[in-house]
């Protein structure tokens, strides 16, 4: 008996650990930043359902017990996940809600922007005023569904990705500085491996500069923004609901005049127009993109492997 007494009075002495913070995030590359900065010390809980569409999506009534005990929401914002801003209403006033998108730090571009080397970086965070369709964008069949204004696709610009990793960092820190320093050397750590797939990415990429392709949704900026790629355009400028006739109908004699080599359909939506296109312009089929990951293995590994993914869609088939 006096040995357990002696065992139950040393465990006492011991320093209790603080508690780390409940860690919440919306989609699976957000997820992915935060499980390696967290790496060693906690989990994040990732809400969006593996195969989830990211812009509607209904919460299951233990994910919504698990943002109502929430510390801290990572997250892109409402322009994203919509569903998300209604849910934090109900969040505790302790609760940090740390919004991507709107971070001083997070380079931001327009839907409709051109891209390319003189592309101007944009801090500004107007979502007010809409930008003006150029011929690209253009359809008189109204079917944009909102897609206007800021581009909040931003993960798909590795830089953005590399600065979120030491907001998460600092934010985290901040709560729990007990493990301030892991999470300052795991954002370390996450920021060395997206420089090392932006190079590797970028040295892949190069020599597609001047191949059109067209893309099933315009998503993608971000990422041929700085990659210096030219997509021909996009079957939709939204993914609620399919284009209407007007768009496909100049979408297809654009296809003919700029030469477009591949088109991409995109995971979560039906192919059938990229196949019928495909019939029409006789550009070949790529593989099904999957600008939020979301068909993939959650966890630290999503974010390095969506990126891959997409630029080995693209020189896939726009080498052949």
């Amino acid at each position: 008996m006096r040995y357990i007494i002696s065992f139950l009075l040393a465990s006492a002495a011991l320093p209790v650990a603080a508690d780390v913070p409940r860690v919440v995030t919306d989609l699976p590359p957000v997820h992915s930043i935060a499980t390696q900065v967290m790496a060693g010390v906690a989990e994040p809980v990732l809400l969006l359902d593996r195969g989830a569409n990211a812009h509607s999506f209904q919460l299951r009534p233990s994910q919504a017990a698990a943002l109502s005990e929430a510390d801290l929401v990572v997250w892109i914002g409402p322009e994203m996940t919509p569903w998300l801003d209604r849910a934090l209403d109900g969040l505790s006033e302790d609760a940090v809600r740390l919004g991507l998108l709107n971070a001083p730090e997070t380079f931001t571009r327009r839907f409709g922007d051109a891209g390319g080397e003189d592309h101007d970086h944009d801090h500004a965070h107007d979502h007010g005023a809409a930008e003006q369709p150029g011929p690209e964008t253009a359809d008189t069949d109204h079917d944009d569904h909102g897609h206007d204004g800021v581009d909040p696709h931003a993960w798909l610009d590795p830089a953005n990705a590399m600065a979120w990793a030491d907001l998460m960092a600092a934010e985290l820190g901040r709560l729990d500085p007990e493990n301030a320093a892991t999470y300052s050397a795991n954002a370390a750590k996450a920021k060395a491996g997206i420089t090392a797939l932006d190079a590797e990415i970028a040295a892949s990429l190069a020599p597609l500069h001047d191949r059109p392709f067209v893309v099933f949704h315009d998503a993608y900026g971000y990422f041929t923004d700085h990659y210096g790629l030219h997509p021909a355009g996009a079957i939709a400028l939204g993914d609620a609901t399919s284009p209407g006739a007007a768009r496909l109908a100049a979408l297809q004699a654009s296809i003919g005049q700029s030469g477009t080599i591949c088109l991409f359909p995109e995971a979560q939506h039906d192919p059938a127009l990229v196949q019928q296109m495909a019939e029409t312009s006789g550009a070949r089929i790529g593989r099904a993109l999957d600008p939020s990951g979301s068909s993939l293995e959650p966890g630290a590994g999503n974010y390095a492997e969506l990126l891959r993914n997409m630029a080995f869609a693209l020189t896939e088939c726009l080498n052949k």
